[in-house]
């Protein structure tokens, strides 16, 4: 089973003949190719596989996406590589630092 994990494109570039997007993945950001979907611009929603988009989705199809994701332990990839640096160095960055949670789509507002 394939699994497609939804982000929101930040910033597009072309870099060594590649389309390439920041996406962020509710707070984290990497980058991914866009050469399957290379009309997709920054705001726009799309899903991703293996550091593909391989489709553009609304952004309320993002979100449901996203929460079935989390609730089944299907997003603790986006996190792996991340984690193992935090361990490596205690004092390192996090990931989320700088954040905007009000422009997260993924996550409920603040109650």
């Amino acid at each position: 089973m394939c699994l497609g994990i939804p982000g929101e494109v930040l910033d597009v570039r072309d870099e060594n003949g590649l389309r390439l997007a920041k996406v962020r993945f509710a707070g984290i950001s990497r980058d991914v190719c866009l050469d399957y979907v290379p009309d997709a611009v920054p705001g726009e929603f799309v899903l991703v596989h293996v550091g593909f988009a391989i489709s553009r989705i609304d952004a309320e199809e993002a979100a449901r996406s996203y929460k079935v994701l989390e609730e089944l332990g299907q997003t603790s990839e986006l996190t792996a590589d991340l984690t193992a640096d935090l361990s490596a160095d205690p004092g390192g960055r996090d990931a989320r630092a700088g954040r905007d949670p009000a422009r997260d789509p993924f996550r409920d507002p603040p109650a």
